[in-house]
């Protein structure tokens, strides 16, 4: 894996996380907007949508230097847009990064697969 290539996996990581929360906040403040008089939607929405925004266009540039399936594509964006997805995107992107880093220090080492 090149650096480019880490280096967008690790962008599309560390925004997932923070999209996740930002969503469960949004909801959290959608229902508080209709039960009190507490209103932060606006701004957890503007927050959250800066964050989705980004999501996407890390998870594009991700699929392009990854050559990832349409499955496995599909599957990151779904998982943007689901309230808890995030943080299941990010353990997969982590394990993902760690895979690749095992299997450049093989290869560098000159192990083979058997």
């Amino acid at each position: 894996m090149d650096i480019k290539t880490a280096t967008a996996l690790r962008r599309l990581r560390l925004v997932s996380a923070p999209e996740a929360v930002s969503f469960l906040l949004l909801l959290v403040c959608s229902v508080l907007k209709r039960t009190t008089d507490f209103n932060a939607v606006p701004v957890m929405g503007a927050v959250h949508g800066i964050l989705f925004i980004l999501y996407v266009l890390f998870w594009a540039d991700a699929w392009n230097r990854t050559k990832w399936p349409l499955k496995t594509a599909a599957l990151y964006f779904v998982l943007s847009v689901l309230p808890t997805g995030g943080f299941f995107a990010e353990r997969r992107l982590k394990r993902e990064a760690e895979d690749a880093v095992i299997a450049s220090r093989a290869r560098r080492e000159g192990v083979v697969n058997a």
